[in-house]
């Protein structure tokens, strides 16, 4: 079970506002910059509704382009594609009596925005190749790392369902705003981190607490995670130190192959005369891996992008002769 501890005004206010609204089928839309915990949110929600033993499903909305994401959304019929020899269930369906998280959701196509539209209006899944609709009962939780009012004004993103996403509105402030969780936090991840790891330490010296609030975290959580993750593997004795604890540059991992040389990803992932696109897009994805200290799987969720096409990306590189 997820639990929401906290010594935060704000935080406090979210997480009652959160279990108040957990017992309705109002729609949830949860902002907040990537890494504040979005996700644990909205499955706190969901666990703490009348709904929680019931199915809750995740999707992606910038993970996959806009038909196999209209399939997976919404399902298909037998033969509504060549090949396909049996019908398929969408996360809707599956979602059914339940809770479906809609993740980035500011990323889904206008075709999109329009059919997830139609399901919250009617209360019917049509899959693809049908001529009728499936009655679901779903409750929606939209979760983005975008201001919505501004999507909704710059015209890339549908009004009418962003009305209907927000009957509830949650932000989550980022980790820089409420250090004085850090403790609470800190705990809470060691143990995480242990479980899912094996390794585990007694404690962590104030030292090394003090340390990790000078930093500011622009990944928030994840980011916490993550320092604390190599802070275990580095603690000798059991015990994490502020000298097993690193932040900031001294975080970032240092590319000090063959041939490698430093660099300003900064600098390099702008626009600037000659440069082509791919140029910009290696800088980006460079920037942003170091930024995650190597972890893959962040990288690619924060780029909208599968593992898989960021691993062959990472090979070209590699086969270019450049260090990652």
């Amino acid at each position: 079970m997820i639990d929401f501890q906290t010594n935060d005004g704000k935080m406090r206010d979210i997480v009652k506002l959160a279990e108040t609204v957990a017992n309705t089928k109002s729609s949830v839309l949860i902002q907040g910059e990537t890494g504040t915990g979005k996700g644990l949110m909205a499955k706190f929600i969901h666990e703490k509704s009348g709904r929680g033993t019931a199915p809750c499903v995740t999707v992606n909305c910038a993970q996959q382009p806009e038909m196999l994401l209209e399939t997976e959304l919404f399902g298909f019929e037998k033969g509504a594609f060549a090949g396909t020899v049996s019908e398929k269930r969408g996360k809707f369906e599956q979602a059914n009596g339940g809770t479906l998280i809609l993740d980035d959701i500011s990323e889904l196509t206008p075709k999109l925005q329009a059919k997830v539209l139609r399901v919250l209006e009617t209360g019917m899944v049509e899959r693809i190749g049908s001529k009728g609709g499936v009655a679901v009962d779903v409750r929606i939780i939209a979760i983005t790392n975008k201001n919505m009012a501004d999507c909704v004004s710059s015209s890339k993103f549908s009004e009418t369902l962003y009305y209907k996403l927000n009957n509830v509105a949650m932000i989550i402030p980022p980790l820089r705003e409420r250090l004085g969780d850090l403790k609470l936090l800190v705990s809470s991840i060691m143990g995480r981190v242990a479980t899912r790891s094996g390794r585990r330490v007694s404690g962590i010296t104030e030292e090394a607490v003090t340390k990790l609030a000078t930093h500011s975290y622009p990944g928030n959580l994840r980011e916490l995670e993550g320092i604390l993750e190599r802070a275990m593997l580095n603690a000798q004795d059991g015990v994490i130190r502020a000298t097993d604890v690193a932040v900031g540059a001294a975080a970032q991992p240092q590319h000090q192959g063959a041939g490698a040389h430093s660099v300003d990803w900064e600098a390099e992932a702008q626009w600037a005369p000659g440069r082509t696109l791919q140029e910009i897009e290696r800088a980006v994805i460079l920037k942003s891996l170091a930024f995650h200290n190597g972890n893959r799987t962040h990288t690619a969720r924060e780029l909208g992008i599968s593992i898989r096409t960021l691993r062959n990306k990472l090979n070209e590189y590699r086969k270019a002769g450049i260090s990652v």
